[in-house]
């Protein structure tokens, strides 16, 4: 008989809900009347699909649109093990946002897992944030037709002294590609003879294949035909265009909209949303290199909504984030916080809790 499916209605009807909490700008005390109520929690597999095998294990579940979020208790450790921002978060969650914590969730000391590591991925993943958000700004700024240019657009020719883009030269003289035979010239990169043939005599394949061809095509020349210009292709500039084009696009389909009209609205041609919370992840990184805490309510909510509202220049936000990673790296390398979290007490209380939870289970 197939098992029931893991959802949060069983984690729930079952009791296998450790921790439960309210995260995300709630917690961080950054919710405005617009903002979602986010969920983050801590569940327990039963017994039976804990010990099946192991491809069996199911590290999270969660709702459709993922603003709900409970990771199984190993994941959970393993992640805090790895200085999650996220887990790290959620457990240092404040007790006002706690909506049910199961008592053995009280064996794990935070003191095990708060280590120096936090400098590689808070202010690591602030890093990656800001390096989003300058793609970002550079799409904004820079968008790009849905039209896509052809492998022609890159090409120029060369004849009687003078060099002309490859698109205007056929449309001036009136000549269909198909009728253009290319060869290779030797000793020379992306470099080619043109020959045409207007009727049909020689069989020439023509520039290209098709619309979204990558290479030029070559033809078989009969010996004795003069070239009647040359041919430069930029097959470095076509090959980057095409990268640039599809991530574009990509980017395009998936980006989230409001989030993208906002950006528009406050015409700083930034993710502010984005940048607020860079901004805030390195302010937590120095607080934890200084207090040894992770502390999730944010003192400064005015100063992070304004970001958030677009009030803020981009490049001082930079400028800021900078600064803020010069501080962060001098206040990691005064501290006397451990290198790494510790593995062997957290592991050992972990098997101790399992096994509590398991006593009675058949």
């Amino acid at each position: 008989m197939p098992t029931e499916p893991l959802t949060i209605a069983r984690l729930k009807s079952e009791g296998l809900i450790l921790l439960e909490c309210i995260s995300g700008s709630r917690a961080y005390g950054l919710a405005t009347p617009e903002s979602d109520t986010d969920i983050k929690g801590v569940f327990y597999l039963p017994k039976s699909s804990y010990f099946a095998r192991h491809s069996d294990y199911i590290p999270q579940v969660s709702n459709p649109s993922n603003d709900i979020v409970y990771y199984e208790l190993g994941r959970y450790i393993e992640l805090l093990l790895q200085n999650n921002p996220n887990m790290m978060e959620l457990l240092a969650t404040p007790a006002e946002h706690i909506l049910y914590q199961h008592p053995l969730m009280a064996s794990f000391s935070a003191d095990w897992f708060i280590s120096k590591l936090c400098q590689k991925t808070f202010a690591g993943f602030a890093h990656s944030q800001i390096k989003k958000a300058r793609g970002l700004n550079k799409k904004i700024v820079n968008p790009m037709s849905r039209e896509k240019k052809s492998i022609l657009d890159f090409c120029t020719v060369f004849m009687d002294n003078r060099s002309v883009a490859l698109t205007d030269w056929l449309r001036n003289t009136a000549t269909d590609q198909q009728n253009i035979g290319l060869s290779v010239m030797a000793k020379a990169t992306q470099m080619y003879a043109m020959y045409i043939d207007t009727t049909g005599t020689f069989g020439f394949s023509g520039l290209y294949q098709h619309a979204d061809a990558t290479q030029l095509r070559l033809s078989s020349i009969p010996k004795g035909i003069t070239p009647i210009a040359y041919l430069s292709f930029n097959e470095q500039g076509y090959s980057k265009y095409c990268r640039d084009y599809k991530e574009y696009w990509q980017w395009v389909a998936n980006r989230n909209e409001v989030r993208y009209q906002s950006t528009i609205a406050h015409a700083k041609e930034y993710d502010a949303k984005n940048m607020m919370h860079t901004i805030r992840l390195l302010e937590v990184a120095y607080d934890i290199a200084t207090t040894g805490q992770v502390i999730v309510g944010r003192p400064n909510r005015d100063e992070l909504l304004d970001i958030k509202s677009g009030a803020r220049d981009y490049n001082s936000l930079l400028a800021q984030a900078d600064q803020l990673s010069m501080e962060i790296t001098a206040a990691f390398n005064n501290s006397d916080l451990p290198e790494q979290p510790n593995e062997q007490a957290a592991l050992s209380v972990l098997v101790a809790v399992r096994d509590e939870l398991y006593l009675n289970v058949n």
